[in-house]
């Protein structure tokens, strides 16, 4: 029989790797070209493997009945996705997260597509535009996108480039942490997919503690970019610094609320704020800081990260920093089927085209790779429907969002679906308490979403 012309994505993240997936399960051939190589990598990376995660290593909330983005789990898994079958594989401890052993997880994600009959593998840079003979590419080239293609892109598209920093937290070595002050539990002691209710490892800190650390993460020398200077920060992965410069108390009310904690060597007393690290490998001798993303300079994060309490012999891994994201205007630019309007021979998915997040990444490239294949092989495939968190997503990527307004990246959430009304009994007739019914309505968008989705999938 002979096989389909190759399909070629370029980008070999968690989007690129996602699609390319889908691809070759569809049976059409697929040319991976990724630019990392041996010698040749980019501000954020540090291996050259494929789906290397250069930020956290959670994939965030795995309750697909109440939060958008388990949802969006649930919804990849009915789909095959190599990224959450690799994820789950490599799963860590992180209560109700699904966090992943980031090193064992890109070489699982790597080798399944590596050994795919029809999957290839090309280490080299696309530098412009793809060549014409290439009539179905998909350009899943993240945050990092390289300058050439990126200025191809924009000379195509007349359009000018959006952009933000992703700042990436530091991580630490466990047997730096002192065990005589911090402990070990999650939050509201929810368990997670591993089933472990005790994930996290939580640092306290009193009124005054907390005021010192302010004042030294406000005061602390910052890494400065002239050239990138006024852009906006995206609100979901905020610089601390950033998020204390809006407010002293805006960290207690953020990522070191002290809620759904108690310290059980003084279970009477309540900490004023609470800085949490989860585990980042397998083995659990690494653990980042959760929410603290910095641009900090290298000198001065250790110092100050050193007045949490817990943490003051603390040995980092690795320390924080930024890296630039650069998306497009996707309502503008792309069509439902992602494909770019000026050339639609050229898709796009992952951070590029305007979601935010290692999991709605992967599934924009899973989408695309659905899209591209049923296109080679000469069938119509829409998008699934708005009701599902995909489609939901492909909704706010291609005109979702207000009209009118700036074009922001945006994670997965219930507001981006079409909405519910509460209910007020359950299934069995008994009446739903009003403090319940928000979860109640979360519920039955979930299960709205998933039959809506597998109902897609099988007349796919």
């Amino acid at each position: 029989m002979t096989l389909p012309s190759p399909i070629h994505v370029i980008g070999g993240g968690l989007a690129g790797s996602e699609a390319a997936w889908q691809i070759a399960r569809a049976g059409v051939p697929v040319v991976i070209h990724e630019m990392r190589r041996p010698g040749v990598t980019t501000d954020a990376h540090h291996t050259d493997s494929l789906a290397e995660l250069v930020c956290s290593n959670s994939f965030r909330s795995d309750d697909w009945e109440h939060n958008a983005v388990g949802l969006l789990h649930a919804e990849m898994r009915a789909l095959d996705s190599i990224i959450m079958a690799c994820g789950d594989a490599h799963q860590v401890p992180a209560g109700g997260a699904l966090a992943v052993d980031r090193e064992g997880f890109a070489q699982a994600v790597t080798d399944r597509l590596h050994a795919h009959p029809l999957v290839t593998v090309q280490r080299e840079e696309i530098a412009g535009l793809p060549p014409e003979d290439w009539d179905n590419v998909i350009v899943a080239t993240g945050p990092l996108t390289s300058p050439a293609l990126a200025d191809a892109i924009l000379s195509l598209t007349g359009e000018e480039s959006l952009s933000f920093f992703d700042a990436i937290a530091p991580i630490v070595h466990a047997d730096s942490i002192d065990f005589d002050i911090a402990w070990r539990q999650s939050r509201y002691d929810k368990e997670g997919p591993g089933g472990d209710a005790a994930a996290y490892v939580n640092c306290p800190m009193d009124k005054a503690q907390y005021e010192a650390f302010i004042n030294a993460l406000l005061s602390g020398p910052k890494a400065e970019f002239k050239e990138w200077e006024n852009v906006p920060y995206f609100d979901g992965c905020l610089p601390i610094e950033v998020m204390a410069e809006r407010g002293r108390e805006t960290l207690r009310h953020g990522p070191m609320k002290p809620v759904g904690l108690t310290n059980p060597r003084d279970p009477l007393v309540k900490a004023y704020a609470i800085v949490q690290l989860r585990q980042d490998n397998a083995l659990g001798t690494l653990f980042n800081m959760v929410g603290f993303q910095t641009k900090l300079k290298h000198g001065a994060q250790a110092e100050v990260f050193r007045m949490i309490p817990g943490l003051q012999n603390a040995q980092f891994a690795r320390l924080g920093g930024l890296h630039r994201n650069t998306y497009l205007n996707s309502p503008r630019l792309l069509d439902r089927q992602l494909r770019l309007r000026p050339m639609p021979r050229l898709r796009f998915a992952g951070q590029v085209t305007g979601v935010e997040g290692y999991v709605e990444s992967a599934a924009t490239g899973l989408l695309a790779g659905r899209l591209a294949a049923a296109e080679r092989l000469g069938r119509t495939l829409d998008a699934p429907a708005a009701h599902t968190a995909i489609g939901a997503l492909v909704e706010h990527i291609t005109g979702g969002h207000l009209a009118g307004s700036k074009f922001q990246p945006m994670n997965i959430n219930y507001g981006l679906l079409p909405p519910l009304e509460a209910p007020k009994v359950d299934e069995t007739g008994l009446k739903i308490p009003l403090k319940e019914r928000g979860r109640a309505k979360k519920r039955l968008m979930s299960q709205r979403a998933l039959r809506d989705l597998e109902a897609w999938r099988d007349a796919a």
